[in-house]
């Protein structure tokens, strides 16, 4: 890749017409990618975005088919300034992990011919340890993979960093919202099974706006950080608060004496000047549908 020299600078969202070359490309456009990619579209960006199905990207970003697993993308006529990597795989396994996030985007950001200006990928707080009675973690602990799909991440991270130095890497905690409803189905159904456990969420409208923010900030975002909201919660007192809202059965209590898991800090990233704008659990499922007992 050879590198840009200009200075970083947004499009005028005014001459938005005036994008014909894209400037900005996302590597993975599911439901966070898309919602990444309509935000850089509002502020004047012109989008490729690369997906299997080039026909399931949104408008007015543009699409181009690829299977990264299989295939290497052909870049040769775009050099974007910007970068997003925010791939998905299925199954959860190891081989699926590594030919998505591993083999995958080093496809992708080696059919590259520059060096964008920005770049973040998307990972997961699941690298983080979990343990009993567990302190607030933030960037500096250790990543410490419990399994295949894990250490898969923790690859997709460094293969990154050593691609593109000056890149981002956004752990992102559980995502929630959008067209996703396991939670509220399992809280309908009765089905939690472990309310002692600590949990940490992002809702998907806040973890687009915090890739964007790491976009387009005015100065230089740092290695790490980790995307939550700003209350870690035991499961049962998230889901006494569905069920609630859900007329549902009301779930076992949560007992902090018994907490495991983990416990995340968004500090870092807010010191930017990034904020949730819905900052706990409460907000995020405020709108869940079903009756509200009174």
């Amino acid at each position: 890749m050879r590198p840009v020299h200009d200075a970083w600078a947004a499009p005028d969202p005014g001459t938005v017409a005036a994008v014909t070359t894209p400037d900005a490309l996302l590597v993975g456009c599911g439901d966070l990618g898309a919602a990444v990619g309509l935000r850089l579209a509002d502020l004047g960006h012109g989008v490729l975005a690369l997906r299997r199905h080039a026909d399931r990207v949104p408008a007015p970003l543009v699409g181009r088919s690829v299977d990264l697993a299989r295939e290497a993308p052909d870049l040769s006529d775009v050099r974007p300034r910007l970068v997003v990597v925010a791939l998905t795989a299925r199954p959860r396994t190891e081989e699926a992990y590594r030919a998505t996030y591993v083999d995958g985007m080093a496809r992708a950001l080696d059919a590259l011919e520059a060096t964008p200006e920005r770049a973040v990928l998307v990972s997961s707080t699941a690298v983080h340890p979990g343990r009993d009675r567990p302190e607030i973690q933030d960037e500096s602990v250790p990543a410490a993979p419990a399994d295949g799909p894990g250490r898969m991440l923790v690859a997709a991270e460094e293969a990154f960093h050593a691609r593109l130095p000056h890149g981002t890497v956004l752990r992102l905690s559980g995502l929630y919202g959008g067209t996703s409803t396991r939670l509220l189905d399992q809280v309908r159904e009765g089905r939690v099974d472990d309310p002692h456990r600590w949990t940490n969420r992002i809702h998907r409208t806040d973890a687009a706006a915090a890739v964007v923010h790491l976009l387009t900030m005015h100065r230089p975002p740092e290695r790490l950080y980790l995307g939550t909201d700003d209350e870690p919660a035991q499961l049962g007192d998230v889901a006494a608060y569905l069920a609630e809202r859900l007329g549902a059965p009301a779930p076992p209590p949560a007992d902090p004496a018994q907490g495991h898991g983990k416990r995340l800090s968004n500090a870092r990233l807010r010191s930017t000047g990034w904020a949730p704008s819905l900052p706990t659990y409460r907000e995020g499922y405020a709108g869940a549908p079903g009756p509200v007992t009174s």
